[in-house]
Parts: structure tokens; sequence; C-alpha cells
């Protein structure tokens, strides 16, 4: 379990790809280290298990679900990685719930620069459409951000300058590959709504679809 809360940057600095698997050596920031073996650590949202502990960083091994599902089926060597370790209970909740299982690899559709924040925009696959709530939250390579304009299966975030300088967003450009993980808060309540009504919630203006078509409006 994790926050969405960034603590470090770290760098991909060697890549062993075979078939159906492949290993990442990550290389960290000296006060992001003290590891212990089979821990897990976020790694652009993706919830990763220590394999082996290193002098200046540590490494992981990718299975064939993670990449298929993740943006690691992109990354190449010397990319920058958000990271952050698992929630403690004396350790502070200021994100949401994060589980580190990523449900869709989105794009980054628009990168606009304001004064004060940098909006940006990603775009997702339609299934995801029923999870993105807007001024919900989201986690888009492991940060926590709270969506709007969550249209077009799309939606925007807004960027502030911390954020900016102390994650790897400031590298994306338009194209880039993100892994997108809804609030599991919502995702446990469209479930439990599936199961209480008979079928699955799927589509359009979820909200008004489903109480018009239980008679609540």
């Amino acid at each position: 379990m994790f926050t969405g809360i960034i603590e470090a940057l770290g760098t991909v600095t060697h890549i062993e790809r075979s078939a159906e698997k492949a290993r990442l050596i990550i290389e960290t920031p000296e006060g992001f280290r003290g590891f212990e073996l089979g821990e897990s650590i976020a790694c652009n949202g993706v919830c990763l298990t220590v394999a082996e502990i290193l002098d200046a960083g540590f490494a992981v091994d990718l299975s064939t679900e993670t990449l298929s599902r993740t943006s690691f089926k992109q990354t190449a060597e010397g990319t920058h990685l958000n990271l952050e370790k698992a929630l403690t209970p004396n350790k502070k909740m200021s994100g949401h719930f994060v589980s580190g299982h990523v449900d869709q690899v989105g794009t980054v559709a628009g990168i606009e620069q304001n004064p004060g924040e940098v909006r940006i925009r990603f775009e997702h696959p339609p299934e995801l459409a029923p999870f993105v709530i807007e001024k919900g939250s989201a986690a888009v390579d492991g940060i926590s951000l709270t969506v709007f304009d969550c249209r077009d299966n799309g939606f925007s975030v807004s960027i502030i300058p911390f954020t900016w300088e102390h994650t790897n967003l400031n590298q994306r450009k338009i194209g880039d590959w993100v892994n997108i993980e809804c609030d599991m808060i919502g995702k446990y309540v469209l479930k439990a709504c599936e199961s209480l009504f008979g079928g699955p919630i799927r589509g359009g203006n979820l909200t008004q679809d489903f109480l018009k078509q239980h008679g609540f409006v």
C-alpha cells in the first residue's frame, strides 16, 4: 500500500530482457536506501519487489503480466522513475490509498504551461472511464493527483511547481506512456453497485445513466 507522494527519483541503469520477463537495476539517491529484500517499492506507480540490494540502489524483476499491463515495456536505460516506499503506521497519509496495481496505460495528450501550474491532459482506454471521477483521485506514474475535465476518454490535472520539480513529470512529452491507477475506493463502490443491481455499469454519463436506469431520477 502506498500514498502517491513521491519520495525520490531513481534511474534505470541497466535492463536485462528475455522473452517473458525483465530485470531492472535502479539507482537511487543516497537518502532513499536502506532496503530490505522482499520489500515493496512503487516504481512509476507499479508495486515491485526488491529482488537484490545493491550499493547504489536495488534490482527488481518484471513478470509477463507487469510488462504487458504497464509502461515498463517501453522503458529504456536512463529512464527516471518516481519512487515511493510502502506505507507504514507512522507515515503521513498525505495523498490517497494507492495499491501499486496499474489499471491501464494512458498517454500524455497535452501539456500547457501556466503561471503557477502546469496543466497536463492524459488520454486513457474507454473502459477506464467509469472509474475516473470529476475531482476524484488517480495515481499517474505513482503520483497522487486530483483529476478534472473528465471527458472523451481523458482527464486533466494541475501540477504545482513542487510536484513538477520533484517528479518525472517535467520530462514528459506528448505521446509518452503513463501508468494509471484509479482510486481503489471508487472501484470497490462501483463493483458493489454492480453486484447489488445485477449488471455492469459502463461508459457514458455514469452517474446520470445509472440513476435513470434504476429509477432514482
